[in-house]
């Protein structure tokens, strides 16, 4: 792709940017950058400066917390026409990074240097408002996160683990091993769990991917019926 192609796919994801004063919209386009991550690469690590805000023009990454055991656990995913909380927070607050960020798929961002974040945020109002908006909103779906691990058993969250990451087909690609990362749970315990759910005919698995057969019974499950 071009420059002036990812620049427009990058106005397309993120349409409010096309509504800034015309001298804030130029300074972006002058300095953005468009890096892209192939699956496994690193975005950022634990303790990392941020330097750049991050916007996802498109595929995935997992931003997660690695415990001193090894153990995972998923804080959230940032797909097309999503930002990072954790990156906006580390630019308005300063510090490092508080976790780590890989591509889960390949992923192209475009990356905003912080010296100008910090111009459009003081400049801008309509970047301002996408920004805190954006952050706010973020921000209510870790409380959500932290809902879930504080007042959710692990097989009520690996319910509701398997009903976001199905595509519109029902399936999952993804095996067992990565959910329990996503879950900060061991494979053995997610694989039980699977093997009950798939006798009672909820799901039917393969290797590296999972078909959801009955979404209600799944949903039901997640909601503690």
């Amino acid at each position: 792709m071009t420059r002036q192609q990812f620049t427009d796919a990058w106005l397309t994801s993120f349409p409010a940017l096309q509504t800034m004063q015309e001298p804030h919209l130029a300074l972006a386009q002058e300095h953005v950058q468009f890096p892209t991550l192939a699956a496994g690469d690193v975005a950022y690590r634990q303790g990392w400066e941020c330097p750049n805000y991050v916007m996802c023009i498109g595929g995935k990454t997992r931003v997660f917390k690695t415990s001193d055991a090894g153990r995972e656990i998923l804080i959230y995913n940032v797909g097309s026409g999503g930002t990072c909380v954790l990156t906006t927070q580390c630019l308005l607050a300063g510090g490092t990074f508080p976790a780590e960020s890989t591509a889960e798929t390949e992923a192209t961002l475009a990356a905003i240097p912080g010296a100008v974040f910090h111009s459009l945020m003081s400049d801008s109002d309509v970047f301002r408002k996408f920004v805190m908006n954006d952050y706010m909103r973020l921000l209510s779906t870790m409380i959500s996160l932290l809902d879930e691990v504080a007042f959710s058993s692990l097989d009520q969250r690996l319910a509701g683990r398997l009903l976001a990451e199905a595509n519109a087909n029902g399936r999952i690609e993804k095996t067992h091993q990565q959910l329990a990362h996503d879950l900060g749970s061991v494979r053995e315990v997610v694989s039980r769990h699977l093997s009950d759910w798939e006798r009672n005919g909820w799901i039917a698995t393969a290797r590296g991917s999972i078909q959801i057969v009955d979404h209600a019974a799944l949903a039901r499950y997640k909601g503690g019926s």
